[in-house]
């Protein structure tokens, strides 16, 4: 009675990998090795843009040394949004402004910045360009949203679960139904070649790859991940709409939703009573931590005549708010301390930040493994439709 319910049981595990791997290979390849690429995004980008990184000192002057050398590429109708410093030695200060779009049509959803790369020791400008140009922004594009537009990043997230439920029944399906657990890496476990590839790759990869898929769903799907971690961690989840952010609700009627997709940014101040350093100085007696250096600073916008300015330290981070018309500064609310930790975590898996090169390797593996099992996976598949003599010719030493 045990043996058959295993063999029933077995029986739909396989037409769930079958068909997962079927139908999903060509959408599934390009997320995969998108994310492979970009765990060596720092790395790729020295050698793709190194214009952008011949700098020639650390960020010692005053912030509006670097505002002042974007505006001289910046167009009249493009008022600084931001300004990020940079976050390795040797890396440039960004600057960033909304692109002016005067006699175009405007793009929809969030519209693209102009960047501006300063030299940290210099104030020199290095390079500019769009924030949706460069091979990078296709590739963030291609692995976050596969560039469907309004509901991409919740595509991705389905596709991430049903990526871990095709590895773990694939480990179901590996395991020996005779014999020892070691039976199951022989390499002549299959006679054809591409069922061989099919188990000695899956079997490799096959945990590391569910950790991710679960990690990109996580990140897909961030509201509603943080109020099932709140459960798991003992702490009060944020409110806010279903996956777009503490907040987001406020101004609508009862009942009413929140807009699909990314929405535009409000416009910053074209002139700002003050300056980014009055800025940081305002703010800086409020810094709750010591040992952080500064990270970004936010513009006042139409919307919001408040600066935001960001310090950091490793994983911990301090955000304050000053008001543009008194020079008032409060130390920004933060989302409770055990769900950021959580989704820091998840992000940082998903992506290897500061894992080391072991955990980064295994990322690209990762990423590049869905290929093979695909491939491999749908030939085997074919084989087996077009009836079984493949296979016992294969068992003689004729098949591969």
């Amino acid at each position: 009675m045990a043996a058959s319910t295993n063999a029933a049981l077995r029986k739909i595990w396989f037409q769930v990998h079958l068909w997962i791997g079927v139908i999903l290979t060509l959408v599934l390849i390009p997320l995969s090795v998108s994310g492979s690429l970009l765990v060596w995004h720092d790395q790729l980008d020295h050698l793709v843009e190194p214009q952008r990184y011949k700098v020639t000192g650390e960020a010692t002057r005053p912030l509006e040394d670097y505002a002042a050398a974007a505006r001289t590429v910046l167009g009249e109708d493009e008022p600084i949004a931001q300004i990020r410093m940079p976050e390795h030695e040797g890396s440039p200060v960004v600057v960033s402004a909304p692109m002016s779009f005067e006699g175009k049509p405007k793009p929809k959803g969030r519209p693209p910045q102009h960047n501006v790369w300063v030299d940290p020791g210099g104030a020199a400008v290095l390079d500019e360009g769009s924030s949706n140009d460069g091979v990078f922004r296709f590739l963030h594009v291609l692995h976050g949203s596969l560039f469907i537009p309004e509901v991409g990043r919740k595509v991705v997230g389905w596709l991430g679960w049903l990526m871990m439920v095709s590895a773990l029944t694939g480990i179901w399906l590996w395991w020996p139904r005779k014999g020892g657990f070691l039976k199951g890496f022989s390499w002549r476990r299959s006679p054809l070649t591409t069922g061989r590839l099919h188990h000695q790759v899956g079997i490799w990869i096959a945990i590391p790859l569910a950790v991710l898929s679960f990690t990109g769903a996580y990140i897909s799907f961030p509201q509603t991940m943080k109020k099932a971690a709140s459960v798991f961690v003992g702490a009060e989840a944020q409110k806010g709409d279903r996956d777009g952010g503490a907040d987001k609700g406020k101004g609508r009627k009862k009942g009413e939703r929140a807009p699909a997709g990314p929405q535009p940014r409000p416009r910053p101040l074209d002139d700002p009573r003050l300056t980014p350093d009055q800025a940081v100085d305002a703010a800086g007696a409020l810094r709750a931590a010591h040992g952080m250096t500064l990270f970004q600073v936010s513009y006042p916008t139409v919307k919001k005549a408040e600066w935001s300015v960001t310090w950091r330290a490793g994983e911990r981070s301090v955000e304050a708010v000053v008001d543009d018309a008194t020079g008032k500064a409060k130390v920004k609310p933060r989302e409770d301390e055990k769900t950021t930790a959580v989704a820091r975590l998840m992000r940082r898996i998903h992506d290897g930040v500061g894992l080391g090169i072991v955990w980064q390797t295994i990322i690209f593996l990762g990423g590049i493994a869905p290929a093979v099992l695909g491939i491999t996976g749908i030939w085997m598949w074919i084989r087996l439709r077009g009836g079984r003599k493949d296979v016992e010719a294969a068992r003689a030493g004729n098949g591969k």
